[in-house]
């Protein structure tokens, strides 16, 4: 048996990265998932590899930011799948420049994605996580969230710090509704978003500030949300989980 066995879990962007291992762990632990991403071909390939693996899952193309995406994705979870009970906000851009090379445009496109896509998600599944009675929201942050980091990317830590703050806020909100909801905070994981980093200053840089000596791996942050996401979990909430080789711990 899974720990996640009969539960259905949403996982945004879940084509790629952080996403699609725990898409992968969740079915591995028993849980129906629904993948939704903007990467419609890398989707349905994380679902055709659960389904290889006798999984259960499904591609829905999301758009975060679009408040009707949201109740559609829902209701396809529900009708589609026969509930709601886990809520992964994972899907997220980020941004490099300086405060003052970041334009308008640029700071409100990450914040949309980053900030209030997680509370869209929350805000529409609150009905069938309060009706599954053993509600989980898992919101994946940052260690940029909570530091300063590189004094850049000032929208992405903006982000991140608010998702940080709202977790809290609607675990308190949701106490006593059978509805725990935390927040996990990588540091650097060996993701597509860092292929661009490879062997340059900055890769150099993240290993140099990591105490750990290295980058993290997706399955390990998948490993933290599946522990949250379950009944071991049943008396965390409003927490902060730190996957980050000992990051903030400096």
């Amino acid at each position: 048996m899974g720990r996640l066995d009969g539960r259905v879990a949403v996982v945004t962007g879940g084509a790629s990265g952080i996403g699609r291992a725990i898409a992968l762990r969740f079915a591995a632990e028993g849980a129906a998932v629904l993948v939704t991403d903007v990467q419609d071909d890398a989707g349905a390939k994380v679902v055709a590899e659960i389904a290889e693996k006798g999984g259960r899952a499904v591609f829905a193309h999301h758009d975060v930011a679009d408040q009707e995406a949201w109740a559609a994705v829902v209701d396809r979870a529900v009708t589609g799948l026969g509930g709601l009970d886990i809520l992964v906000n994972n899907a997220g851009i980020g941004d490099l420049g300086s405060i003052e090379d970041t334009t308008l445009e640029q700071y409100e496109r990450t914040i949309a994605v980053d900030q209030t896509g997680v509370f869209l998600g929350t805000r529409a599944a609150a009905g069938p996580l309060k009706a599954s009675g053993h509600g989980s929201v898992i919101n994946i942050s940052s260690i940029f969230g909570t530091s300063g980091g590189f004094g850049t990317s000032p929208a992405y830590h903006a982000a991140k710090g608010a998702v940080r703050t709202l977790t809290k806020n609607v675990a308190l909100a949701w106490a006593r509704d059978g509805v725990r909801v935390n927040s996990i905070h990588p540091g650097f994981i060996d993701t597509p978003i860092l292929d661009a980093a490879r062997g340059t200053p900055f890769e150099a840089a993240m290993l140099d500030v990591t105490p750990m000596g290295r980058l993290g791996r997706p399955e390990e942050v998948a490993a933290a949300a599946a522990y949250l996401a379950g009944d071991d979990a049943s008396f965390v909430t409003g927490s902060e989980l730190y996957v980050d080789g000992g990051y903030i711990a400096r």
